[in-house]
């Protein structure tokens, strides 16, 4: 049986709690009268089963059953992580 999930790539902006963060992914549209590209932001609760993504890396989540009232995305993925910033 084949499954359709969606997958996004995002930022992680926050850790909300156990095993929870908050991804922020961007996305460009067209305006629908102007056709100018406007950048829309959204977030997203996703599961973090390990508690191995910190703020500021850089995953891929994907689509899953509902965990909580606004949790509906799991961390597939870390794509980059972030190191010490530099002050």
């Amino acid at each position: 049986m084949q499954t359709n999930r969606q997958t996004k790539i995002g930022i992680a902006i926050s850790k909300a709690g156990t095993k929870t963060i908050i991804v922020k992914v961007d996305t460009m549209v067209a305006h629908p009268l102007y056709r100018k590209k406007i950048r829309t932001t959204k977030r997203f609760a996703a599961h973090d089963q390990n508690d191995a993504v910190k703020v500021g890396d850089t995953v891929l989540i994907g689509e899953t059953r509902p965990l909580s009232k606004t949790k509906h995305w799991e961390v597939i993925n870390i794509i980059k992580t972030t190191t010490e910033v530099e002050a």
